[in-house]
């Protein structure tokens, strides 16, 4: 082998941060020595993989064709330098969730599979369905929890489990004493949606599709907790799943609004990179969403 995983780490930092100093800070060696292993890295080969201007190293088209089997294959080397030093069927293991599933879903997995996997290290990153995609498709999770199907060529796309999204609204709302809502009333109303990214977004949009160019969306929030609070302080309506909604509907504080002509059923995915080796920690962990949510 006439290259070294050093020399790809440091060809990856470097992307990463454009900068041959800080990818030295972030590897921890000096930057006379990151310089010297992407210098004999591009010599040994003979090619060209960043761009630069100034300080600055831009990933020219070489260097991208070898960006992503690079991560994919220092990402093995990580799970399988895991293994070798806790001598575990399972390692550690990097999850991220979407919001809703982050914060009403993946704790109790989590408390599950670190109940069944007691030595094992476990990361969970909560953030918006386009950030999880990301981080997945760049090899910084080993798995992601979204609220909707992807079509990527890199990554796969594997159903988990149904969910349903449920329009609401505080209880002095002039809805809350009606029946069915029609679709001149929801274009009527005000409403509090999550952000364009978010897999909620996505699924209020197709559910409202038709009509959706004439809502009125009055403010559109990062935070499932944000909407309810929004709505309970009487700005308009909202949508989110129900899942998230249970024990509001308990107090009494946030109540139903019935839209049975809008299709509000989704699904939940997980999503694996094609190319990332799919380890012990990963499958255990499917496992335990099927068995625990």
């Amino acid at each position: 082998m006439h290259f070294t995983l050093k020399q790809l780490e440091v060809f990856l930092a470097v992307a990463s941060h454009e900068n041959v100093s800080q990818a030295a800070q972030e590897l921890a060696i000096s930057q006379s020595a990151a310089s010297t292993a992407l210098k004999g890295l591009e010599q040994r080969f003979e090619l060209n993989l960043f761009d630069r201007r100034g300080k600055r190293l831009l990933l020219n088209e070489q260097g991208q064709a070898l960006q992503l089997r690079a991560a994919a294959l220092i990402s093995q080397a990580r799970d399988l330098e895991l293994t070798l030093k806790s001598r575990a069927e399972v390692g550690a293991l990097k999850v991220g969730a979407t919001l809703t599933i982050g914060n009403y879903l993946a704790i109790g997995i989590l408390a599950s599979f670190m109940k069944q996997h007691p030595g094992t290290r476990a990361e969970l990153t909560v953030e918006n369905t386009e950030a999880i995609v990301t981080k997945v498709r760049k090899f910084k999770l080993d798995i992601g929890l979204i609220e909707c199907e992807l079509q990527e060529p890199d990554l796969d796309s594997i159903f988990w489990r149904d969910d349903e999204l449920i329009a609401f609204c505080a209880p002095d709302h002039p809805f809350a004493s009606t029946g069915e809502l029609s679709d001149q009333q929801l274009i009527e109303a005000a409403w509090i949606v999550r952000e364009p990214g978010s897999g909620t977004r996505q699924a209020f949009d197709r559910a409202m599709s038709g009509i959706l160019p004439d809502l009125n969306l009055r403010l559109e929030l990062q935070h499932t907790e944000g909407v309810k609070r929004a709505v309970e302080a009487g700005l308009g309506i909202g949508c989110l799943s129900r899942l998230t909604l249970i024990e509001a509907f308990s107090r009494g504080t946030l109540v139903p609004l019935t839209v049975p002509h809008r299709n509000w059923h989704r699904k939940f995915y997980f999503i694996l990179h094609k190319q990332k080796h799919r380890s012990a920690s990963v499958m255990s962990w499917i496992e335990n969403c099927r068995h625990t949510a």
